[in-house]
């Protein structure tokens, strides 16, 4: 089995529809793929239609905006949770709002000195997404500004540039416990992509593996060898599954469906321990 447990669709700020993520999906020979949007499961109807038509085994979650250790940014996937859970939607739906006011703001400051609108930024959101940075990188492009993504990201959008903005993201570990009291299977999305800004410390995943935590997601682009086998003796010691996944965004990253893959018995329990079932045909 080929699975791959993180992608995104125009839902939050991948560049195609659900369904569309799930049929390239199903092209690229995946048997298992996740959807898991920032902030959000909007995506999820139209992916789990569109799932069994096309042979593919679809696994409904979330990637949610968390923070830690003053202010280091944290991404939890969250699968088979109850997407109806209170304490959880009132979490997420704070982290959106917090994600679009700072997207104001941040959008404020970069037209300060490039000539850049919200409605330039509105125009590349996917219908009911939420405006992220990503959004705002591709009006960058569209109006010239960079070449593409990438260097947006890594010049007037960088964490340490001169129009950052922060936002208000719930606490790692808090999260952690959410996701769970939710059904869900809580993993740490690429912990120790240093190229996004600061890595969480190992403390922290200690804390969030104390509250709830199933696994990290090891192999990832952004992680050399060296963080893969860090990574993978830290899910050892701490009885913690390791996850592989691709982080497809569409054309808006070079990321590839299965360019790193889950394997087959950690995908089982994570199936195991979730409130949902996963679709199939």
């Amino acid at each position: 089995m080929r699975i791959d447990l993180h992608t995104h669709s125009f839902a939050s700020d991948g560049t195609d529809a659900p369904a569309e993520v799930v049929r390239q999906a199903a092209a690229a020979g995946l048997d298992v793929v996740a959807l898991t949007d920032h902030d959000t499961t909007r995506g999820w109807a139209e992916a789990a239609q569109a799932a069994p038509a096309v042979g593919i085994a679809l696994v409904r979650g979330i990637e949610i905006s968390c923070s830690a250790a003053r202010g280091i940014s944290v991404h939890l996937l969250g699968y088979l949770q109850d997407p109806e859970h209170a304490a959880l939607v009132a979490e997420t739906e704070a982290a959106r709002d917090s994600r679009q006011e700072r997207a104001r703001r941040l959008v404020e400051r970069v037209s300060r000195d490039f000539p850049l609108a919200w409605e330039d930024v509105l125009a590349q959101l996917g219908p009911d997404a939420t405006v992220g940075r990503p959004h705002i990188a591709d009006a960058l492009v569209a109006r010239g500004h960079v070449p593409d993504r990438a260097a947006a990201f890594e010049s007037l959008l960088a964490t340490r540039g001169p129009y950052y903005v922060p936002y208000r993201a719930p606490g790692a570990v808090a999260m952690v416990r959410a996701v769970r009291a939710a059904g869900g299977v809580p993993v740490l999305a690429h912990p120790f992509a240093a190229a996004r800004g600061r890595v969480v410390p190992d403390r922290v995943i200690e804390e969030m593996a104390g509250a709830g935590l199933a696994g990290l997601e090891v192999d990832h682009r952004d992680h050399t060898d060296a963080d893969r086998r860090r990574l993978r003796a830290m899910a050892a010691s701490l009885r913690l599954l390791v996850t592989g996944s691709s982080d497809f965004h569409g054309a808006g990253k070079p990321n590839r469906l299965g360019e790193n893959l889950t394997e087959p018995d950690v995908f089982e329990q994570i199936e195991a321990q979730g409130a949902l079932p996963v679709v199939r045909g």
